[in-house]
């Protein structure tokens, strides 16, 4: 299991297990956000919230939708869908205890120029 949250606990996260590694992105947006990201199919995340809805925002092509707790503001994944139909769901690993992803390998993405892992 591996469980995120946003900063007031309105908007949880638990996934049916821990990613293999984490990916820095340095697009418009992920690097604004300072986020982390662990993917996974939609199936194996469950959110909930509690008294207050998130809300949501999508830009450009609106392929990927970022979700946000709606007390806290904090962005705590996203959604979407992949070339072969699969929904797909981000969880935003600074919603993590540090010690949760502490020993996870982190991946560079470079979302801005070329959409390849910088490892690669």
């Amino acid at each position: 299991m591996f469980n995120a949250e946003c900063h007031c606990g309105n908007l949880k996260l638990a996934a049916s297990a821990p990613p293999a590694s984490i990916t820095r992105c340095n697009c418009s947006m992920c690097n604004r956000l300072g986020a982390l990201w662990a993917y996974y199919d939609e199936e194996n995340v469950k959110v909930t919230s509690g008294s207050k809805p998130g809300n949501t925002y999508a830009w450009g092509e609106k392929t990927i939708t970022y979700h946000r707790c709606g007390e806290c503001g904090c962005t705590t994944h996203y959604t979407t869908t992949d070339d072969d139909g699969r929904e797909l769901i981000s969880v935003n690993c600074r919603m993590a205890q540090l010690s949760d992803i502490a020993n996870i390998p982190v991946r560079e993405f470079d979302g801005l120029v070329t959409w390849k892992y910088l490892d690669e």
